[in-house]
């Protein structure tokens, strides 16, 4: 017999009266979305000049870059977990505020600490995705339920590639504050709409939050995500490197036992093992891999000097807008992903994206004679990562309990993150040692080049791969969900 989930009594007259129509209310979580995924590639501008402007070393200067990553990898399975426990969107509100708070810290201040300090309180409002996907499944029709996570879930590539452009224009044309007082700008605006027309879901998850599991996943995830990050810095052979990499195989295998343990655990990781979840996170970290070699190595080779023989020289600015239609690419194909999910299931619209991401970097192979060709190559592996992403949350939500949604779409958006991560790491690597020399600098080279596309090509594959593992047995997936409410 299926058990209905817990539903708080705490919900407000008022909150029962916000009932704004579905259309609003899509078009707020997405606006909430774009907005927050814009955080990423807001300093990619000022990085060459950071270390003037903060009055630092390049390697601490690369602190404001990494302090956003960890932030939201720590955040987003946290957020999730108490907006199932305490309202998704009293939760979600709280993180655009951290995204406001942040923002006026960077804009105030001039100095390291400080910066460091409000690209952390930046990177935690990333938890505002997951939390939003949540909240569709929980307020929207079902016939409109799969376009609109389909649209939201597509906000993580969009912000970002609408964000370069965007960035790169104010930090051109302005004082680099401009760029995170615009931020702040845009979280108030963004949680005026939440206040305003977003209500609260009445399924709630009444337990205690478990405090030690999420101290015990953040130094966990701190231990693995810094040597990603910085291996190339510090060496990737350093006792650095090498202690932080085992330290973080014994916590998470500690932290592990301790949820095991735990009546309410921040993450369950019983339902986190069904295969359908696991293979949809596997899947999720490969694809997060290939979204950013297109994030990272694009833009570089449009910006590289003509006379490397395979740069256009292009400004940032003007590789920003060349790249900016990916993101529209991902919008326009969120119905189809939606459609295509309803109508093969979400596995199959999964490896399609994954199978399309790896023909767009194919073609990026041997599409590198002109701008053009560049941007026809970036719109195919967006319009994959558009389809890929858009399955995810059916998948992840179609495995887990209603009342479980925000925490188990928090850990899904966790497995995207270390993938990127995982992406500049490596992506990084090939790039500075496969060198041409250009005058007194060097530079990658046109190989490097073809080999970061290649590895993105392999991940996309093992995407397929894992995509093509994930069982669809609605009926045991269903009794699952029974058993575990």
């Amino acid at each position: 017999m299926t058990v209905a989930p817990d539903v708080s009594s705490t919900v407000t007259e008022n909150d029962a009266r916000r009932r704004p129509g579905s259309g609003l209310l899509i078009a707020t979580l997405g606006m909430v979305g774009v907005v927050v995924s814009l955080m990423q590639t807001l300093v990619i501008p000022i990085i060459p000049t950071l270390p003037t402007l903060l009055d630092t070393s390049a390697a601490n200067a690369s602190w404001v870059i990494t302090a956003t990553l960890l932030a939201g990898a720590v955040a987003t399975p946290i957020s999730g977990r108490l907006g199932d426990m305490f309202g998704k969107r009293r939760v979600l509100f709280a993180n655009l505020v951290l995204l406001v708070a942040g923002s006026v810290v960077c804009a105030v201040f001039s100095s390291l600490g400080p910066e460091i300090i409000g690209r952390s309180l930046q990177g935690a409002a990333v938890g505002a995705i997951p939390l939003g996907i949540s909240i569709m499944r929980d307020e929207l029709p079902v016939e409109k339920v799969g376009s609109a996570m389909a649209i939201m879930s597509a906000t993580l590539g969009v912000g970002g590639a609408l964000g370069l452009p965007l960035s790169a224009a104010i930090a051109q044309n302005a004082d680099w504050h401009m760029l995170f007082w615009t931020a702040a700008g845009l979280g108030v605006v963004c949680a005026a709409l939440v206040f305003v027309f977003v209500p609260e879901s009445p399924v709630r998850t009444p337990a205690r939050f478990d405090f030690g599991g999420a101290v015990g996943l953040s130094i966990a995830l701190l231990a693995l995500l810094i040597p990603i990050t910085k291996g190339a810095d510090w060496g990737w052979g350093s006792p650095s490197i090498l202690g932080l990499f085992g330290f973080s195989v014994v916590a998470f295998l500690i932290w592990g036992y301790f949820e095991l343990k735990q009546r309410s655990p921040l993450v369950d990781l019983r339902v986190s093992a069904r295969p359908r979840v696991l293979f949809t996170n596997l899947a999720s970290i490969a694809v997060g891999f290939a979204l950013y070699g297109m994030s990272l190595t694009f833009p570089q080779l449009m910006m590289a000097p003509e006379q490397t023989g395979y740069g256009f020289g292009l400004s940032m600015v003007n590789a920003g807008l060349a790249l900016a239609p990916t993101g529209f690419v991902m919008i326009l194909l969120s119905p189809v992903s939606a459609w295509l999910s309803a109508a093969r299931g979400p596995k199959v619209t999964l490896a399609l994206g994954s199978a399309v991401i790896a023909i767009g970097y194919l073609c990026a192979v041997v599409l590198m004679n002109s701008v053009w060709e560049l941007m026809v190559a970036a719109m195919i592996v967006a319009g994959g990562v558009g389809l890929a992403y858009a399955a995810m949350p059916a998948l992840i939500m179609g495995a887990v309990p209603i009342t479980e949604t925000a925490a188990a779409n928090g850990l899904n958006s966790l497995m995207r993150s270390v993938g990127t991560s995982t992406s500049a790491a490596v992506m990084s690597v090939v790039l500075a040692h496969m060198t041409m020399q250009f005058g007194p600098h060097v530079l990658p080279s046109r190989d490097g080049f073809h080999t970061t596309f290649l590895i993105a090509t392999a991940a996309a594959v093992v995407a397929i791969v894992l995509s093509l593992i994930i069982p669809m047995r609605k009926a045991a997936d269903a009794a699952d969900q029974a058993g575990h409410a």
